[in-house]
């Protein structure tokens, strides 16, 4: 009691006259609330024609909060209310015009209510609001915090002592700033987790459903795949449709026939709506109408039918006046329905079926051949292999290197030569030979082995190169025996430790996909041509006399003989009677003469003998690209490009030992674009009694059955 004989509160507003001085008058009220109390105090906000702001203490609210309890949000709401309350009896009482009310909350669950306009509230919270805004507009509704609204001292116990240090009677400082841009937040206010909070009514979604006249509609077929599905929920509809139209009937059994009824009268309705129409009255079907041609007409059933010329045949109803079906949904689940009866025939068959089923199909040819072009089990049963544009030749084959920088390898074979004789006969074993081709001069170089084992192989290999010099690179196919010899030998480019003979010369070793042949063309025609030259020169030799020695030297003989080819055409010119031969770069020699007459000096032969080796060196190289490199730029073949297998296309596997029917479906999870981005090599998993297995193939051995974007 003693604190507040020293509290004093101005008698005036403000200290000038309100009616003379002030050009603008405004009411500021705050509210604020607690578990204890709920208080609304209000200010009048003076601003005179010099631009001085007075803020005056006009009156304060304040009340215990209401028993039982309610939650902070309710309370926050009646604080609100009593604001409101209290602005409208200022309003009343006083004698001066207030140009305009502002209200100031610190919670914005409040705010949130007030400023909503798509929710329901319950009972409590929706009186409150309808009360508020009563009153009050949303946007004169501002958020304060906490530590600068003055209502939040009339929700708690203050003493009169440390009532004088607070802002209880002078309001916030940002009052006395200019009216716009003072709100320390935006005026934008939503609803607070509105699905949690318990004042907010929940939201009830309703359906309205609009019954026409119109038929069916054939958009619904879309979502049907077959034929046979779509009649049957087509005649369950009409059972259920009956059973409920008359409960003491039951089924009359004729409910799949006008099943049919319904469907093709449904499709014909939306797609010749027009041609309908003049039917029924009587005029001409319009020209550009794929119907002219047929003289339709309406059967009993409202159907249309194919009118024609062949009315006074004995021939059946249906057989003459077959049914018209447009090129929609169901022509194309018809065709597939009678494509399936003909046994996954052609298109002749199909369409015989169909027109023996007394349907004439608009459009038919494309439709029956677009429906077999995308059947899957016509893939598998007859379905191209895939293809793709022959890529660009890779830069060994074009690099004017040394022989057999680069060489191309395989194993051909094998032939019975005899081992040793004995007094019953002769003893017999196997030979074969590998086949070193050179990428870039496409000579040959053949070596004998006597076992198809790695360490066999690999002997001929090291017979070849100490012939023939360091390799750089080799391409292969990939058999079980070059497969072994690289890893035994560590030829891998990405080895920074290989530590075989043929570490220094860096040499890799690139084998192609498995069943990928064609990818080694170059080396497999000249295992072609070994061989008809071998057979040649083994006619002369009885087979009982071949031996290691002799299979050997007839095999140095296909090796020069092969190399004496020529690469290109035989020219007709007198001028250049040279042919361009592998030997003539290997050798040195343009020919087979012997040796000149004459006497020569040793001396002038060493001193001139490289150049003359460099001549013809030359000499090969300069018709090496003007004649042989230019015959390779053409295509022979595969000179389309074809769309690339992607990951996720179902495609049948190849498989050589099994018939086609039983060949594996796979699913391609990688593919291998090339330097020019055409996928030529793909993964393959399959499943094979239970256990997933990945191949590697060329695109040339699988067929492809599904697009996973087409489907």
């Amino acid at each position: 009691m003693k604190d507040l004989d020293q509290l004093q509160i101005p008698r005036l507003y403000v200290p000038v006259s309100l009616s003379t001085q002030t050009q603008h008058r405004e009411l500021c009220v705050f509210s604020d609330a607690s578990v204890m109390a709920i208080a609304a105090v209000a200010y009048l906000k003076t601003i005179s024609a010099t631009g001085e702001i007075h803020v005056g203490f006009v009156m304060a609210k304040a009340k215990l909060a209401p028993h039982p309890a309610h939650t902070v949000p309710r309370l926050e709401l009646c604080a609100a209310v009593l604001a409101a309350e209290m602005a409208v009896f200022i309003q009343d009482e006083m004698d001066i015009d207030i140009h305009s009310v502002t209200y100031y909350t610190d919670s914005k669950i409040v705010l949130g209510y007030i400023y909503n306009t798509s929710r329901r509230f319950y009972v409590y919270v929706s009186n409150r609001i309808a009360q508020i805004r009563k009153s009050s507009r949303p946007d004169q509704w501002h958020y304060i915090t906490t530590e600068e609204n003055p209502a939040d001292h009339g929700t708690r116990p203050t003493t009169a002592a440390a009532l004088k240090s607070t802002n209880w009677f002078t309001g916030p400082s940002f009052l006395l700033g200019p009216s716009q841009g003072l709100l320390p937040q935006s005026d934008d206010f939503e609803l607070i987790h509105p699905e949690v909070d318990p004042e907010v009514r929940p939201e009830v979604t309703t359906f309205s459903t609009m019954v026409k006249k119109s038929s069916l509609g054939a958009q619904r077929f879309l979502t049907f795949s077959t034929w046979r599905a779509l009649t049957r929920a087509v005649s369950t509809l009409i059972k259920k449709a009956r059973s409920v139209a008359d409960t003491h009937g039951g089924n009359t059994g004729n409910e799949d026939e006008q099943a049919v009824t319904v469907i093709i009268k449904t499709a014909q309705q939306d797609a010749f709506g027009r041609e309908l129409q003049c039917l029924v009255k009587g005029d001409r079907i319009p020209k550009q109408s794929p119907l002219r041609k047929l003289t339709p007409f309406l059967d009993k059933d409202g159907l249309l039918r194919v009118g024609g010329r062949m009315s006074s045949t004995d021939m059946s109803f249906d057989d003459k006046h077959p049914l018209v079906i447009p090129k929609t949904h169901i022509a194309t689940l018809l065709v597939r329905k009678y494509h399936e009866q003909s046994a996954h025939q052609g298109r002749h068959f199909t369409e015989g079926a169909i027109r023996l089923a007394g349907l004439w199909l608009i459009g038919g040819k494309r439709l029956v051949s677009s429906v077999i072009h995308k059947c899957v089990t016509c893939k598998r049963l007859r379905g191209k292999m895939e293809d793709q544009k022959m890529s660009d030749l890779p830069s060994e084959r074009l690099s004017p290197d040394p022989p057999f920088t680069h060489v191309g390898l395989d194993v051909f074979g094998p032939w019975m030569v005899t081992a040793r004789r004995t007094r019953g006969g002769h003893a017999e074993s196997k030979r074969w030979a590998v086949m070193f081709t050179c990428l870039t001069t496409r000579s040959v170089h053949i070596e004998v082995i006597e076992t198809m084992t790695t360490t066999s192989f690999i002997n001929g290999l090291r017979r070849f190169i100490a012939i023939r010099g360091p390799i750089k690179t080799i391409r292969s196919d990939r058999g079980t025996n070059f497969t072994g010899a690289c890893k035994e030998l560590k030829l891998d480019a990405s080895d920074s430790e290989v530590r075989s003979y043929l570490k220094d010369n860096k040499c890799t070793w690139i084998f192609n996909p498995p069943h990928s042949s064609h990818m080694g063309g170059v080396w497999e025609r000249m295992i072609g041509i070994a061989r008809r030259i071998l057979d040649a020169l083994l006619m002369k030799l009885n087979p009982s006399y071949l031996t290691h020695e002799t299979l050997v030297t007839l095999m140095a003989e296909v090796t020069a003989i092969i190399n004496s080819r020529p690469l290109v055409s035989v020219s007709s010119d007198p001028e250049a009677p040279a042919v361009l031969t592998p030997s003539m770069l290997l050798t040195q020699k343009r020919d087979t003469l012997t040796a000149p007459s004459g006497d020569f000096d040793v001396n002038d032969l060493s001193k001139k003998h490289w150049k003359r080796v460099q001549a013809l060196a030359d000499a090969f190289w300069k018709r090496w690209k003007t004649e042989y490199l230019t015959t390779l730029q053409t295509q022979r073949k595969w000179t389309t490009e074809k769309p690339n297998l992607q990951v996720g296309d179902v495609v049948l596997m190849k498989d050589s030992q099994v018939k086609r029917t039983e060949w594996p479906v796979g699913l391609v999870i990688k593919a291998f674009p090339s330097q020019d981005h055409r996928v030529r090599k793909v993964e393959v998993k399959v499943v094979k009694n239970g256990t997933p297995k990945v191949y590697l193939r060329p695109v040339s051995e699988v067929v492809l059955l599904l697009h996973p974007e087409k489907g």
